[in-house]
């Protein structure tokens, strides 16, 4: 494994990364612990600042990578559309700038799709898989046409009160009592979302579907579905769940936005999945039976 790309703060300033002419706006969170450091793949139109809220209820000693997409945020608009596993392999080639051989990865909505591409693509790099709110792509139960309707243009990013009027039907669950998370949220898409940027990420799924390699897929899987999320129906997550061979599904109380609108609701099952495996390496390592050995 190659040295991390790390300094003596134990958050890092996001930087722009060039990974073979692809153009990344990165940023780290450097943990304190040995463990597997977590990808974070955002939603359409989202800067990697919209995750804000969900890392500050994750582990403190758990390195977090970000990431701004092609477009999107500080990441700059490539002069071609890319397709989801050209984008997977990139992201590979990034862990190996940053210097990491082996993550987990968490993906929400579009980001879930990438993430599914990257644990079949890069699957020798993918240790655990965390699904929010996401589907198989193309062949997924769709939203209600007045709701699909809403996401043809990233408007809502940058119109707050449109936002502010359409995000209860978007998205459901906690926003349509309680709009003062879209405050938080605005202020990471307003750095996102970009024309050019956005079509890109459309393109980019266009006609993508997970459901070939999905029974391929090898690692543990955390699949978390709204129970009421009007984007990305929560039969979407029972599919990801009943198809990939290691998942466990929950559904939560919630909206499409939940993991960061109400990321105290999330946080802590998901630290708890990532958490698990290194629990079980450690009682093997320490068990009486193997120090009385001398195993």
């Amino acid at each position: 494994m190659m040295n991390s790309v790390r300094n003596d703060d134990h958050i890092d300033d996001a930087r722009v990364i060039d990974v073979n002419g692809v153009r990344l706006r990165v940023t780290v969170r450097v943990g304190s612990s040995a463990r597997t450091p977590l990808l974070l793949a955002n939603g359409i139109g989202a800067s990697l600042e919209t995750f804000e809220p969900l890392i500050e209820h994750l582990d403190p000693d758990l390195t977090v990578i970000r990431f701004d997409v092609p477009g999107i945020g500080g990441s700059p608009t490539p002069p071609r559309p890319y397709r989801l596993p050209a984008l997977a392999r990139t992201l590979g080639r990034l862990l190996d700038i940053l210097g990491y051989s082996e993550v987990d990865v968490l993906g929400i909505s579009w980001g879930g799709a990438l993430a599914q591409q990257f644990a079949f693509t890069e699957r020798r790099r993918c240790r655990r898989l965390v699904l929010v709110a996401t589907s198989p792509g193309a062949t997924m139960v769709p939203p209600h046409l007045s709701v699909a309707a809403k996401m043809v243009t990233p408007r809502r990013y940058w119109d707050r009160e449109y936002m502010l009027r359409i995000a209860p039907d978007l998205y459901g669950g906690s926003v349509r009592t309680d709009p003062a998370p879209l405050a938080s949220l605005m202020a990471g898409f307003a750095h996102g979302a970009q024309m050019k940027g956005y079509a890109h990420q459309v393109l980019a799924t266009w006609g993508w579907s997970s459901i070939p390699f999905l029974p391929l897929l090898r690692q543990p899987t955390l699949v978390l579905a709204g129970s009421d999320d009007p984007l990305v129906p929560a039969a979407n997550g029972r599919i990801l769940a009943r198809l990939i061979r290691r998942a466990q599904l929950h559904v939560y109380p919630g909206g499409h936005i939940e993991l960061v609108a109400n990321p105290g609701m999330l946080a802590p099952r998901i630290d708890r999945f990532l958490a698990e495996e290194a629990q079980v390496r450690r009682r093997r390592t320490y068990s009486p039976g193997a120090a009385a050995s001398g195993g």
